[in-house]
């Protein structure tokens, strides 16, 4: 993925080995829930549980996983309830940090994510307090291959309700309205497009670049932040280099 791009720069990493992977379909069978108690558990009349579903199988998510959070979060396997709570804080250096959770104990998750902050050389601040320099926006990402001709993309971003369209190394970001987001999925797919992400990010107006010091400190926040059960997503304004993989 290109440095300059916005998606990449706001996907922090990608999970390594079978534990990170674990934890992730723990994330996106909440998402299902959410989406499930939200819109119902049929994907063809509710795009976001579908979205879910075309995550988690980007994810190789078992199809007996997805098949068995749906079934919880319709009630066929119990019941569950998760809230949305958002965080908003300071990193190490002034590093704007928004965390995003589904939770089931508000006062457990808000102490968790406190006590990093804190670890961390950071703060967590009040609602609001580092939001303002985000957008939000919807973001759909395309893989890049042999047969994309990258004009006819671009053409069918736009006609299909799209607001920009950025070319990469190896994908293309369509980005969209919040509201927006499914409709022009489905009609990019009804062109027979398929996609590798869809989903509402935060993206930070201007960016910050820390010394290499502070910048190690904010990697360990963010990584401890995401190593949360509780917390799905996690933005922020810095640019920082990247990470080598670990055999």
């Amino acid at each position: 993925m290109s440095g300059h791009s916005k998606w990449a720069n706001i996907k922090h990493k990608k999970a390594k080995g079978d534990a990170a992977k674990g934890k992730i379909f723990t994330k996106i069978g909440r998402e299902i829930a959410v989406a499930v108690k939200e819109g119902g558990a049929d994907p063809s009349s509710n795009s976001k549980l579908e979205a879910c579903i075309a995550k988690a199988r980007a994810n190789n998510m078992p199809n007996d996983n997805i098949e068995r959070s749906i079934k919880k979060a319709a009630g066929e396997l119990g019941n569950v309830n998760y809230e949305n709570m958002t965080y908003e804080g300071y990193g190490a250096g002034g590093v704007a940090v928004i965390v995003e959770a589904l939770t089931d104990n508000k006062n457990r998750t808000a102490g968790d994510v406190r006590h990093l902050f804190d670890k961390f050389g950071g703060s967590l601040g009040t609602t609001n307090c580092v939001s303002f320099m985000f957008d939000r926006k919807g973001i759909l990402v395309i893989e890049k291959n042999e047969s994309t001709i990258e004009d006819d993309i671009i053409m069918t971003a736009i006609d299909a309700g799209a607001d920009d369209v950025i070319a990469e190394d190896d994908v293309f970001e369509i980005y969209t309205a919040p509201a927006d987001l499914y409709k022009v999925k489905q009609n990019m797919e009804n062109q027979g497009i398929t996609f590798i992400s869809c989903e509402v990010e935060m993206l930070p107006q201007n960016t910050v670049t820390p010394d290499e010091e502070t910048a190690i400190k904010v990697n360990k926040l963010l990584d401890a932040l995401e190593d949360l059960d509780d917390v799905q997503r996690v933005f922020h304004n810095a640019e920082l280099p990247e990470e080598e993989d670990e055999d």
